[in-house]
């Protein structure tokens, strides 16, 4: 099949590699323009133009998918099914109908749960025991086209939002060329969302991630794995933000105000009190550093027994 293909994260590039290996022929690969990255803001390509670029499929990066221009380039290309992954960009319904048998996207969740760009981070914040990929036929309207294809899987306790994003990018994939295979044998069915069971994963900023300390210990451990490694849980301590990771919850009443370190010791660890219960953090960023391990910034002094994260 001739397959015009959207993407733009590391998420995409396990679905580009499956269509080539797969057969199907990528006629052209759309994605986001070079932007700065990093701490030096160099510019940099996406993922998925490095791994086009190296199976020598020809990139386009529109700045905005749209316009008459744009739609005859794509037409010119003659493809035959659009594959959308995490692109970045709500598409037109006249690029969506370009190709012969329209557009599905590869979704990271269960629709009609968590429509939106941060799926896997709120699936983990919100305490959701599963969740999964959705191939799903795509319409104007934001993640609410109906479904082709769908597979689940059990979200471990511990698990970031991170470590699921590398699971559900190559289960993505696999569920892809599943749903490909049976469109092209013609056994496909298509099943219309329960729309009013839709919910929202709406994208987090960095001021989105500030530790909310009046919340309770699992609450907090599933908010700073939900947020690891972007945009990563902080909180401020005297006045300076630090990052937070590797969350371990403390059962019992702390006694004190949430925030306090209640624990500040290199062989216990850090330990912080919570609206119920409390927290221990393993590993820490401060501002202007790298990621460390708890013991060795609590070795540095930088955080005592008796502080306060606001």
């Amino acid at each position: 099949m001739r397959i015009l293909f959207w993407g733009t994260p590391d998420f995409a590039v396990p679905s580009l590699r499956a269509l080539q290996e797969e057969g199907h022929a990528v006629v052209a690969v759309v994605t986001q323009p070079d932007r700065p990255a990093g701490r030096g803001r160099k510019i940099r390509p996406s993922p998925v133009k490095i791994e086009a670029e190296r199976e020598g499929i020809p990139v386009l990066q529109p700045e905005k998918p749209r316009g008459a221009e744009f739609v005859e380039t794509l037409r010119a290309l003659e493809p035959e099914l659009s594959v959308v992954a995490a692109y970045g960009h709500i598409l037109t319904d006249e690029v969506l109908a370009v190709p012969r048998y329209g557009s599905v996207n590869v979704h990271a969740s269960l629709l009609p749960a968590l429509r939106g760009a941060a799926p896997i981070n709120w699936a983990i914040i919100l305490g959701h025991s599963h969740s999964g990929v959705t191939i799903m036929r795509m319409v104007r309207e934001l993640d609410a086209g109906p479904i082709l294809y769908r597979v689940a899987t059990p979200i471990p306790s511990d698990i970031t939002a991170g470590e699921l994003y590398l699971m559900l990018s190559e289960m993505g994939a696999t569920a892809l060329i599943e749903a490909l295979a049976q469109l092209e044998a013609g056994v496909l069915e298509e099943a219309e969302q329960e729309h009013d069971r839709a919910t929202f994963a709406a994208k987090l900023s960095r001021e989105d991630a500030r530790m909310d300390w009046s919340l309770d210990a699992p609450a907090l451990d599933r908010w700073i794995r939900g947020c690891d490694p972007w945009p990563a849980a902080w909180s401020e301590l005297d006045g300076r933000a630090v990052q937070l990771f590797q969350p371990e919850v403390v059962e019992g009443d702390s006694g004190s105000r949430p925030g306090t370190v209640l624990e500040a010791d290199v062989r216990a660890g850090l330990r912080v009190a919570t609206g119920e219960g409390s927290l221990r953090i393993g590993a820490v960023k401060p501002a202007g550093r790298g990621r460390m391990p708890a013991a060795a910034w609590i070795a540095g002094r930088g955080v005592a027994e008796g502080d306060r994260f606001h």
